[in-house]
């Protein structure tokens, strides 16, 4: 496929500081309610001419400091797509913590089940050369300590909280039942870097309520085996998917005889694969110029829980979710760089 020509309306730009940025008025997500369980981090990135070596020191240029974490950037870019999203995870009670809580709030997400702990905020250090190649460290921190089991997750959800320039975002405090708010829910979208226990338990309360439960099973941890049985919709990439079928390749339908009803493998810049109970297909990327590949993966799976929600195939989901991870390639950052609803249908309607 010839790559396509970024036009002013297909082109991305980074939003105002504080502000929610243009919603879709049209596509899969209006009037999509998503819950997304998962994690937030500070991200810390240094741009450098090369990656250093072992034990050397490389000079780099100005950090980089922005909202992060797999569950904050999936939220976001639901949120961009223009899906009503509830994030429910932890935070440290720290200022990192708070100001991670009002950027994702700035973007239209309900953070109040998000909990405040006495406990450092997770952070992930980035180190990224000329050509988009990268070295990550992330510390945990109060994502590793999210531990909840479904009375936990019993609470009533609170009422949406958002942040503003002048009104910080509210979050609940350490202690308090967290309720997922399910109720209104047309999906769960889940990540492994919380717990999977925390993770199994809100995949159960999401089953007793008749709410479709998507898992981006990364990273890839040996435990999730016992949540695949819940999942509707599981998405990998394919080393992701080579871990879970015990090597040999990355096989979407040995993905679904370890028991989700569906699966998707990302492939990069070659598409993605998927099968469900129709059969199994493949769908080509979208040719874009690339500039930063970091928070597509997120964008990619944002779009898929949201097109399969809105109860499209599975293989036209797919080709949504491509051409919106694309988009999230054509400009800078993770966050910043997720496009929204309009700009996904336009990208389609010129592909077309």
């Amino acid at each position: 496929m010839p790559e396509i020509e970024m036009s002013p309306e297909l082109a991305l730009e980074n939003p105002v500081p504080g502000t929610i940025r243009e919603r879709a008025t049209s596509g899969t997500a209006r009037g999509l309610e998503l819950v997304v369980v998962g994690s937030l981090n500070m991200d810390l990135t240094v741009p450098v001419t090369r990656l250093p070596g072992r034990g050397e020191t490389v000079a780099g240029a100005a950090v980089v400091r922005a909202a992060g974490g797999k569950g904050a950037n999936q939220a976001v870019a639901a949120a961009r797509l223009g899906a009503r999203v509830r994030l429910v995870g932890q935070v440290g009670d720290d200022a990192l913590g708070r100001e991670l809580l009002a950027a994702v709030a700035g973007e239209g997400v309900d953070v109040s089940g998000v909990r405040q702990v006495p406990a450092a905020t997770g952070m992930a250090m980035i180190v990224v050369e000329d050509g988009g190649e990268n070295m990550i460290t992330v510390a945990p921190g109060a994502n590793s300590l999210f531990h909840l089991t479904g009375r936990d997750f019993s609470a009533p959800a609170t009422a949406t909280a958002k942040a503003t320039a002048t009104a910080p975002a509210t979050a609940t405090a350490a202690g308090a039942g967290i309720g997922l708010g399910l109720a209104t829910a047309d999906a769960l979208l889940l990540q492994l870097e919380i717990p999977v226990a925390t993770c199994l338990a809100a995949a159960r309360q999401a089953q007793a309520h008749g709410v479709p439960v998507i898992l981006n099973a990364a990273p890839y941890t040996e435990a999730l085996h016992d949540l695949l049985p819940l999942v509707d919709l599981l998405i990998v990439n394919e080393s992701e998917a080579d871990a879970l079928c015990g090597g040999g390749g990355a096989d979407s339908a040995a993905l679904t005889a370890l028991g989700p009803r569906a699966a998707v493998v990302t492939l990069g810049g070659r598409g993605a694969r998927g099968r469900d109970a129709w059969g199994g297909f493949e769908v080509p990327s979208f040719q874009v110029p690339v500039v930063d590949a970091v928070g597509a993966g997120d964008t990619f799976c944002a779009q898929l829980a949201l097109a399969h929600a809105a109860g499209l195939p599975l293989a036209e989901a797919v080709r949504r979710a491509c051409a919106a991870g694309a988009l999230a390639t054509t400009a800078h950052g993770a966050q910043t760089a997720m496009p929204t609803g309009n700009q996904v249908e336009r990208l389609l309607a010129r592909a077309s």
